[in-house]
C-alpha cells in the first residue's frame, strides 16, 4: 500500500540512466516506533528519496513491517491475542504514524504477504541447491514447563560480555553484542520465568564461512564506490576480521515462513534471514515487474537506511544470501547507518512512559514539519545524539522562525505592500554589484547542498539551507529594503525584491525533502509550482508580472516554559540537571555539519 492518496503511476527504472532504489529498515510490528526509530531509518530515507525525486531521478522508496519471528509471538502472548491479530493492529498503527510524519513511501508493505513467503523460500532453496546451506544438530534451550524449544527472543539472561542482566537471546542491549541463547548466564524462559535446560535439535545453517570470500570482495568494492557511513564500514570490517561462521536460519516456532524441505514441518525460517528479503518481496507487491529493480545491477543503485544495530544484516547476511543464490541481484550501493538518539540523557521506554513516540508526537500540537526539522538537525550521524525539549523549542524559535521564516515572510509582505500590491516588478534590467555577489554566493551554497545530499550528508545539507536563508536576510538588511528605498531608488528596490522572491522560490525546492508541508506553504504563498532542484540558481524563475499570494507565517513561536510541561508529560527519567549534553563524534570531538554547529547556522555567513 502507498501511504499517500491519489492514483500513482508505477515507477520503473530506465536502462542506461541513474535509477535509485531506497529502503529503510523494516520496523518490527510488535511496538510503536519512537523518535530514535523514526530518524534512524524511515525519516532519513524519506529525505533522500524526496531529494532524488527533486533531482528528476527515477526513485522507488520501499518499506513495510517485519511481522514474523519471536518478537511478534512474545508480544502476542503478552497481549493475549494471535500473532496475526497483533500484526494487523500494529501495521495500522505504524502506517498511521508514518502518514502523519509525511513519509513518502512508494509502497509500505508487509512480510506476512504470500509473495514474501514465495520469495524467501525461493532464495532459501537456491542457497541449498548451491551448497550454502547445511543441516546441523545443535544444542538449544528447552522449557520443561510448556514443553517447547525456546527461540532467542523467548530467552533472557545475563550477557556473558558485559553482565547486562536483561540481555536477549539474540543480542545484548547493554553492549550491542550479537548473542546465542547458550551464551547467556542464568537464562530464563520469557514465557513463564522458569530455568530452561539444554536439548538437541536440528536446524539449517547458512554457510557464511564459505561465502566469506565473495562477501569480502563485495564489501571492498561497494563500501568504497558507494561511500558507506563510517560506522557501517567499521561494524562490517569487525565481522569480517573476526571471521564469518555458519548461522542458523530456521527456528522452532509456529509463527513464520514454512521451511520448504521435508522433515522441517514443525519449524519456520528465522526472521533475521527473511526480513531483508522483504525489500524484494514488497517491491513485488508494488509491481509484477519488480525484477527490473532487483535484477538490474548496472542500472539501479540501492541505498539502504538503518540504525547501527542492523548493519550486519544488511552488509553481510543479506548480500551473502544474494551472492549465494547466484542470481544477478541489485546489491547494496550505499549504506547509511545512524548511531542512537537518546531521550534527555536516558533511553526511550514505552512501558515506563519515557520519551516521545510516533503516536504521541502529534499530541504536543507541534506540527510534523517541526519534528522532522529537529530530528534531521540532530540526526546521529557520527555519534549518539540526544533529544532535548529546550533544543527543540530553541530550534523552532531561532533557526526557523527568526531565520528561515523571517526571510520568506519579509519578502512576501513587502511584495504585498502598497508599492507592488502583490505583483513582481520588472527587475531584470537593473544591475547592481551586490546582485552578482548574491548570485555567486547562493550558487556556491547550492553546489554544496547538492554535493552533501549526493553523499547522504543530511545534517550538513539542512545546515546549508539555513545558511542560504540567512544569506537572504543579510542581503535584504545590507541593501536596506524598505519603503524609503522603494520611493528613492525604485529600480534598485525592484531588483532587490525580484532576486529575493526568486531566492524564496529556490529555498522552497531545497527545503521540500526536509519540510514538505512548509515548502508547499511557501509555494502556495508565491503562487508557484514546485520546481526540480537546479544545478544553478535561476534568478528569473519567478518572472516580472507574476502575482503572488498573501503572506502567512510559516512558523509560530513555541513557549519555552512548555519544556517543563512536556517533560512531565513524557517522562523525566534520565534527565540531566546540566541540560542537554553536547554531541560527540566517534573520535571524541564535537560533531559538526560542514564545520559549523547546526545551532549556529543562522549566524554563519
Amino acid at each position: 500500500m502507498s501511504l499517500h492518496s491519489g492514483v500513482q503511476q508505477t515507477i520503473l527504472p530506465e536502462p542506461g540512466e541513474r535509477n535509485i532504489l531506497i529502503t529503510s529498515a523494516l520496523p518490527y510490528v510488535n511496538n510503536v516506533p519512537h523518535l530514535g526509530n523514526i530518524i534512524g531509518s524511515v525519516l532519513s530515507a524519506d529525505v533522500f528519496a524526496r531529494y532524488c525525486r527533486g533531482r528528476g531521478l527515477r526513485t522507488l522508496y520501499v518499506c513495510g513491517t517485519d511481522e514474523y519471528g519471536t518478537t511478534a509471538e512474545v508480544k502476542a502472548l503478552a497481549e493475549n491475542c494471535t500473532p496475526k491479530e497483533l500484526c494487523d493492529r500494529y501495521f495500522a498503527i505504524h502506517a498511521d504514524i508514518y502518514r502523519w510524519f509525511n513519509i513518502s513511501f512508494d509502497i509500505f508493505g508487509r512480510t506476512t504477504h504470500e509473495l514474501h513467503s514465495q520469495t524467501t523460500q525461493d532464495v532459501f532453496l537456491k542457497l541449498q541447491n548451491n551448497g550454502f546451506l547445511e543441516e546441523r544438530w545443535t544444542n538449544q534451550l528447552y522449557c520443561q514447563q510448556h514443553l517447547s524449544f525456546l527461540a532467542d527472543r523467548f530467552v533472557e539472561g545475563e550477557c556473558n560480555a558485559c553482565s547486562y542482566p536483561d540481555a536477549r537471546g539474540d543480542q545484548c542491549d547493554g553492549c550491542g553484542k550479537i548473542l546465542d541463547t547458550l551464551d547467556l548466564k542464568n537464562p530464563r524462559c520469557k514465557v513463564d520465568g522458569s530455568t530452561p535446560v539444554v536439548q538437541e535439535t536440528k536446524h539449517m545453517f547458512l554457510r557464511l564461512d564459505k561465502l566469506q570470500p565473495k562477501i569480502d570482495a563485495f564489501y571492498r568494492q561497494s563500501a568504497k564506490k558507494g561511500a558507506w557511513s563510517e560506522n557501517g564500514k567499521r561494524i562490517t570490517e569487525a565481522w569480517l576480521k573476526e571471521g564469518l561462521i555458519p548461522r542458523s536460519i530456521t527456528r522452532d516456532l509456529k509463527w513464520g515462513i514454512a521451511v520448504p524441505i521435508a522433515q522441517y514441518e514443525d519449524k519456520v525460517i528465522y526472521s533475521w534471514f527473511d526480513a531483508c528479503i522483504g525489500y524484494i518481496s514488497i517491491t513485488a507487491q508494488y509491481t509484477p515487474e519488480w525484477r527490473r529493480w532487483w535484477h538490474s545491477p548496472d542500472d539501479v543503485q540501492l541505498y539502504q537506511f538503518l540504525g547501527k544495530d542492523n548493519v550486519s544484516y544488511h552488509s553481510v547476511i543479506f548480500p551473502g544470501s544474494q551472492l549465494g543464490s547466484q542470481d544477478d541481484w541489485t546489491k547494496l550501493h550505499h549504506l547509511s547507518s545512524t548511531e542512537y538518539l537518546t531521550y534527555e540523557g536516558g533511553k526511550f521506554s514505552k512501558s515506563r512512559g519515557i520519551g516521545v513516540f510516533g503516536d504521541t508526537a502529534r499530541n504536543t500540537g507541534i506540527p510534523a514539519d517541526i519534528w522532522r526539522f529537529y530530528l534531521l538537525a540532530h540526526r546521529p550521524e557520527s555519534g549518539d545524539s540526544e533529544f532535548n525539549w529546550d533544543a527543540l523549542i530553541s530550534g523552532n524559535n531561532n533557526l526557523l522562525l527568526k531565520n528561515l521564516g523571517n526571510f520568506i515572510n519579509r519578502v512576501l509582505k513587502f511584495l504585498n505592500g502598497s508599492h507592488y500590491e502583490g505583483v513582481v516588478p520588472e527587475y531584470t534590467s537593473h544591475k547592481e554589484a551586490s546582485l552578482d555577489v548574491l548570485e555567486e554566493d547562493i550558487n556556491a551554497l547550492l553546489t554544496q547542498y547538492i554535493q552533501e545530499l549526493d553523499g547522504v550528508k543530511l545534517r550538513a545539507a539542512l545546515n546549508t539551507i539555513l545558511r542560504i536563508s540567512q544569506r537572504g536576510n543579510v542581503f535584504l538588511q545590507s541593501e536596506g529594503l524598505d519603503n524609503k528605498l522603494a520611493m528613492s531608488q525604485p529600480l534598485k528596490c525592484a531588483a532587490i525584491i525580484g532576486y529575493a522572491v526568486n531566492l524564496a522560490h529556490l529555498i522552497a525546492a531545497l527545503l521540500a525533502p526536509y519540510m514538505p508541508d512548509t515548502a508547499q506553504s511557501i509555494q502556495n504563498q508565491l503562487k508557484t509550482k514546485p520546481d526540480l532542484i537546479p544545478d544553478v540558481w535561476d534568478t528569473k524563475a519567478v518572472s516580472p508580472g507574476h502575482t503572488v499570494g498573501t503572506a502567512a507565517l510559516l512558523f509560530r513561536r513555541l513557549d519555552p516554559t512548555k519544556a517543563s510541561q512536556w517533560r512531565d508529560t513524557f517522562g523525566k527519567q534520565g534527565l540531566k540537571k546540566d541540560g542537554p549534553k553536547k554531541e560527540k563524534s566517534q573520535k571524541g570531538g564535537r560533531s559538526k555539519a560542514d564545520g559549523i554547529p547546526i545551532e549556529k547556522a543562522c549566524l554563519a555567513e
